[in-house]
């Protein structure tokens, strides 16, 4: 581990202590089935096992999901072999007995409350990057660990935990006669399993593993190896016997687990540990679980090839899987009777016709022919037996000769190994040779060169996926685009639902059902599911069914499997309409859209531009601890969802549901601006909207005052804020109108400071302070203009200090304000010497840095131009070691010279900022409400 990143060690810390949690995890489960049970206690047997999962797990009201092998582990009955995915789902979802006492009712819920965070953390963990970075790693765990201290866990048995120190040897006593005896059982094991005799290498493996005085590490092999027999053993007992397909205690995969699992735990940071784990879980066939187990081996050694191949066969199975594929896939390849109907459908032309072009093209272009061999060999026809070393060898000769067919049906039958060799990066090479020729048929330009097309979505998926290739959505992203435009149609559904989540691109709703739309009239049964899903989501009933339906026919399994459900849906949502008010139907429907939109199989967990949509749980639990800020966003998101429901739902909006709309949307804009992120795609209708109603306010009086008069005129100024001269004389209208509105003198100071009219931004702040003299909003904007006055240093330090005395601990300026009083500690000729300077703005850096640890997870990692700007002089390595208040290390590290050089340097470079930029937010780095809106409208 010396050699891993910090992050990485990050990583594996949480792990360790979310696996450290079982523990208690398992005592309240005893606690909670002898409450349940009058006092009968859990034995850990057998018996206890199977009774429970067959009179309690599958009878359970709630459909409790677990995979065949948690199924296993629960009939078992040893909860000691019970994960966290396991243990999590019984505590939470086992329903309770009607005898319950008030107090034990409330005791559960409040333990179900960490239960379900600790789940989440799993999660989290499981699903994204392998790596944590400081701040965040600093969050979970003190969360973390605040749940396991309420479980009754020790503090300081947890701390040891997070010390670097538990990835290094323990230091152990070693029995030197029993470890010689241990490696030379292991020696005897390795021979054994080289010769293929499984159960006597699994002999010599566990007679070795339950010697006393032999490390970990050692032990760690020896599981490791006794799970790779295990496997094989397993699959010479198929050749020869007739294995059930139900998995049980004795199967040898699932012992295998359990061996390759207490190699892990023996030795958490040792790559082949987590590498074999994720063997076993692909044998076991849950190949999400072994992708993440391949990742994490990854992640403790870049340099192990050997994951890739493992890896990208999971990744592979699971995209299949996610597209409805057959496991088998022999059974997905098409009959040629079945392709030519499916190409009459899509051509409208008649078989024999059909066949002649094909004929006639074959004749022109002697690749073609060989292609049709190769699908006859593939697929079987008349006269011809199925022969995929054939049908590659005929694919094979089409290639060649470069057609582009061709190629995209060797790469196929490279990846599955059909007729050929498996190697995914041959079929790498093949896909890329194919996506370079020409999109139309060279000879026939008004026909698709077949194989381009399918080839560049391949390659798409490839990047998406990180199959052979380093994962990389933005090249992804490009793949599909050209798939698209040259007539993919599971392309153009990749790409939609890429659009509909703003992943790699900027969200854009309208986009992304398009999309989806051309992938379903392309006949994508997966674009016919998702546009039945977004139909529904529009109210468009007739439109849903008619999709799912389509999808239903097109053997999407899926949509057939919830036919009946996908109906109730539609049911349920038409019944709602007349029932719910509006804000109940954004909560429990839009807000549950968005989600799974986030969710779609074909996008990754990870976003390259921040969405607040995506957070709201996330601010809605923060809110529940006490969060302020995030109670503030997740009100200033409500009203931004009414708004944008209102505008998905109905194409022409009536008098009463544009009222509405303006109000939801300005009274967002009025609690945070940041959160309303409209499309673009859908900004000219708002816009529209927005001038039209304020030309009927000002047509029927410039001077009635009315509250939806104020409305319209915020969503105005706002949406149009960087037209900054046409704003700046609209507001004067607005203050003199509205002379109690604080927001329109919030936003004219916003405005004057980018105009670099400092006196009349600071005069409307000012006013603006007079109404709400505890807005701190207005206190930080007020403190940023006089910074940028340069007259008085205690006053500008003063107004820094009364906003951070009143805006909450969280706010997302705190540090920013302790960066810019560093700033202002090198702008201002303060009437102190250099060395003091120099010292005061370490400190109030140092305080930026620790109030970064407070900011809400969507504020992070942080980002503050003021931050990078000083980050240079107290980063560095000449700086790093310096402590402020100390004397002989001044002495010792830093001259009062270099300190002036220091200073000099940066104040010169300050200067040359505001001359050369002429712009506030360059320098204040987003603080006012300029850029706030910008972010929304770009």
């Amino acid at each position: 581990m010396a050699n891993t990143s910090s992050e990485v060690r990050n990583y594996f810390k949480i792990d360790l202590l979310i696996g450290r949690s079982r523990v208690s995890l398992r005592n309240l489960f005893k606690n909670r089935y002898s409450l349940y049970n009058n006092g009968q206690v859990w034995d850990d047997s057998p018996t206890s096992g199977s009774n429970y999962l067959t009179n309690v797990v599958l009878k359970n009201k709630k459909s409790i999901s677990l995979t065949p092998v948690q199924k296993t582990a629960v009939s078992n009955g040893d909860s000691e072999q019970w994960d966290i995915s396991v243990l999590t789902s019984l505590l939470l979802f086992i329903e309770r007995p009607k005898t319950l006492t008030t107090n034990e009712i409330q005791q559960l819920d409040q333990e179900d409350k960490s239960i379900q965070k600790i789940r989440e953390y799993r999660n989290e963990l499981a699903h994204n990057a392998k790596s944590v970075h400081n701040v965040e790693f600093n969050q979970v765990w003190n969360n973390l660990a605040a749940i396991l201290i309420e479980f009754g866990d020790i503090d300081v048995e947890l701390d040891k935990l997070k010390d670097d120190s538990v990835f290094d040897s323990s230091t152990e006593s070693i029995n030197e006669e029993n470890r010689n005896e241990a490696l030379r059982l292991k020696s005897l094991g390795i021979q054994a399993h080289t010769d293929g005799k499984y159960s006597e290498a699994i002999g010599f493996f566990t007679k070795a593993t339950v010697l006393p005085g032999v490390s970990s590490h050692d032990r760690a092999m020896l599981f490791s190896n006794m799970a790779a027999s295990r496997l094989l053993l397993h699959e010479q007992q198929e050749k020869f016997y007739k294995i059930l397909e139900s998995l049980d205690a004795k199967d040898e995969r699932y012992l295998a687990l359990q061996n390759a699992k207490q190699a892990r735990e023996l030795w958490p940071t040792w790559w082949k540990a987590h590498f074999r784990v994720g063997t076993v879980h692909a044998a076991l066939d849950e190949h999400e679980k072994a992708i993440n187990s391949f990742e994490r081996a990854f992640a403790l050694d870049p340099t192990r090839k050997e994951i890739q191949e493992p890896l990208d066969e999971s990744r592979i199975t699971l995209h299949r899987r996610s597209r409805n594929d057959y496991v088998d896939p022999r059974q997905n390849i098409k009959s040629i009777p079945e392709v030519l109907k499916e190409r009459q459908e899509k051509s409208g032309l008649d078989a024999e016709t059909l066949r002649k072009s094909d004929e006639f093209l074959m004749e022109i272009d002697p690749s073609k022919a060989d292609v049709f061999k190769g699908h006859q060999y593939e697929c079987g026809d008349i006269g011809v037996q199925q022969n995929y070393e054939k049908a590659a060898e005929y694919f094979g000769k089409a290639a060649d000769q470069g057609n582009a067919e061709g190629m995209y049906n060797l790469a196929k039958l490279r990846d599955r190994g059909l007729g050929v060799k498996k190697d995914h990066q041959i079929a790498l090479k093949l896909l890329e040779q194919a996506a370079s020729q020409p999109p139309n048929h060279p000879l026939y330009p008004q026909l698709p060169n077949v194989g381009v097309a399918e080839s560049e979505h391949a390659l798409g998926v490839r990047y998406f996926e990180g199959i052979s290739v380093r994962k990389d959505p933005g090249v992804a992203l490009y793949w599909y685009q050209r798939a698209s435009d040259h007539g993919s149609a599971m392309a153009a559904n990749n790409l939609g639902t890429m659009y509909l989540r703003g992943y790699v691109v900027e969200r854009d709703l309208d986009k992304g059902m398009q999309l989806i739309e051309l992938a379903a009239k392309r006949g994508d049964p997966v674009g016919m599911e998702s546009l039945a899903g977004l139909f529904l989501y529009k109210n468009n009933f007739q439109m849903a069914k008619i999709w799912h339906d389509r999808a239903c026919e097109a053997g999407n399994l899926e949509a057939q499997n919830n036919r009946d459900q996908f109906a109730k849906q539609i049911e349920d949502k038409q019944r709602s309409i007349s029932q719910s008010s509006l804000n109940d139907l954004i909560v429990s429907s839009s807000l549950d859209y968005f989600w799974r939109l986030y969710k779609t199989e074909y996008v990754a967990s990870t976003t390259s531009e921040h969405s607040y949509l995506q957070d709201y749980k996330m601010l809605c639990e923060y809110a529940k601890r006490g969060s302020k800020t995030a109670k503030h966003l997740c009100n200033a998101l409500e009203h931004f969802m009414q708004a944008l429901n209102i505008l998905l739902s109905f194409d022409n909006l009536s008098q009463k549901e544009e009222q509405t709309f303006i109000h939801e949307l300005s009274q967002c804009y009025r609690i945070e601006t940041i959160v309303a992120q409209i499309p673009c795609q859908m900004q000219h209708r708002v816009l529209q909207l927005v001038n039209r109603t304020l030309c009927l306010c000002t047509q029927k009086s410039n001077s009635d005052v009315s509250q939806f008069d104020e409305d319209v005129r915020i969503c105005y100024v706002t949406l149009n804020f960087n037209s900054y001269e046409l704003v700046n004389e609209f507001l004067a209208l607005c203050k003199e109108k509205y002379p109690k509105s604080v927001y329109f003198y919030l936003t004219s100071g916003a405005l004057n400071g980018f105009l670099r009219r400092y006196h009349l931004g600071l005069y409307d702040i000012n006013k603006g302070l007079e109404i709400e003299p505890n807005n701190y909003e207005l206190l930080y904007h007020k403190a940023v203009l006089l910074r940028h006055l340069y007259i008085d240093y205690d006053e500008t330090i003063k107004a820094y200090q009364t906003f951070i005395n009143i805006a909450p601990n969280d706010h997302r300026k705190i540090p920013d304000a302790y960066y810019e009083m560093a700033i202002c500690s090198m702008q201002y000729d303060a009437p102190t010497n250099v060395v003091e300077r120099y010292n005061r703005m370490q400190e109030l850096y140092m305080k930026g840095k620790e109030a970064e640890k407070s900011q809400l997870p969507c504020f992070l990692p942080y980002q503050s131009g003021n931050l990078d700007h000083l980050k240079p002089m107290f980063d560095s390595e000449f700086f790093s070691n310096i402590k402020p208040d100390s004397e002989n290390n001044r002495k010792q590290h830093l001259t009062d010279s270099h300190r002036v050089e220091v200073i000099t340097k940066h104040r010169m470079w300050e200067g040359q900022a505001l001359d050369e930029k002429h712009t506030l937010g360059q320098i204040v780095a987003s603080t006012s409400i300029g850029p706030r809106v910008k972010q929304q409208t770009s």
